[in-house]
């Protein structure tokens, strides 16, 4: 048992960079970095776990987030794992070119590995605020966390359903995806990912000091709008799809689901 949220938290980032140490070393050697990603999620849950059987808050609080972010990350972790050998991800395969014309690709990739071991370590506070929590039994705010994340999970899971579904399609190549949830956002899945950290949030505030943990879909939602979600996304659509891409824009929410605009 570690009884200082800052000892758990160094604890919890020390075993995020080691395990994003040894996926370096793996991309080193295949030249792929595409498994960062399921690292990264994988973190996420392995911070949780630890989380819950390290920290002396009360079993059902430890037992809820664990459960709860072990669900949703290893979900998204194998999501990953399934991509891997049909090629390096466009984002990665452009950055490495990017990083190799300046002579830095490696030393560029240990700094972003890294980063991401920092970045699951500090988006886990809710995870380790809620692992805190001394009171007995589920309180209010953590049965609307609960309640929320399932809602959440179910749509995001639909969303990614959809759009498999569709890339299986013969006829889908260089066209869009505008069917089921993807007719209201351009990306319900990173919508519905989001509100799987506003639950957490949540789930945290029930916890002392738990308001700290709304950093974290602060955090996330800042990475998804302006870093490495949306912006890279519509990039890579727009160079494959071009003006069916930039139709579907002008008609359909990017982030949060709302109804189709009429084309101008």
């Amino acid at each position: 048992m570690i009884e200082q949220r800052w000892a758990l938290f160094l604890v919890g980032w020390a075993l995020a960079a080691a395990l994003q140490a040894v996926l370096y070393l793996r991309q080193r050697r295949t030249r792929d970095a595409t498994l960062v990603d399921a690292g990264w999620a994988f973190s996420l849950a392995l911070l949780a776990v630890l989380y819950a059987v390290l920290a002396p808050g009360a079993v059902v609080h430890r037992a809820l987030i664990a459960v709860l972010v072990s669900i949703e990350s290893l979900r998204i972790a194998w999501l990953v794992v399934q991509r891997l050998g049909k090629g390096e991800d466009t984002r990665y395969r452009e950055l490495r070119e990017r990083w190799r014309s300046r002579g830095r690709e490696q030393a560029s990739f240990a700094v972003f590995f890294q980063a991401q071991a920092f970045a699951a370590a500090f988006l886990s506070l809710p995870f380790l605020l809620a692992s805190f929590n001394e009171h007995d039994g589920l309180e209010p705010l953590e049965w609307a966390g609960a309640a929320l994340w399932v809602v959440a999970v179910a749509f995001e899971a639909t969303a990614d359903r959809q759009l498999a579904a569709f890339k299986r399609r013969p006829d889908s190549k260089g066209k869009t995806m505008r069917e089921g949830l993807w007719r209201y956002s351009r990306h319900p899945n990173y919508f519905f990912q989001w509100l799987t950290w506003v639950a957490y949030a949540l789930i945290a505030l029930a916890a002392p000091y738990g308001w700290l943990g709304l950093t974290a879909p602060l955090a996330m939602l800042l990475l998804i709008l302006f870093v490495t979600g949306i912006p890279p996304a519509e990039e890579q659509s727009l160079r494959s799809r071009g003006d069916d891409y930039r139709r579907y824009q002008r008609e359909t929410s990017a982030f949060v689901p709302l109804p189709p605009r009429r084309a101008s």
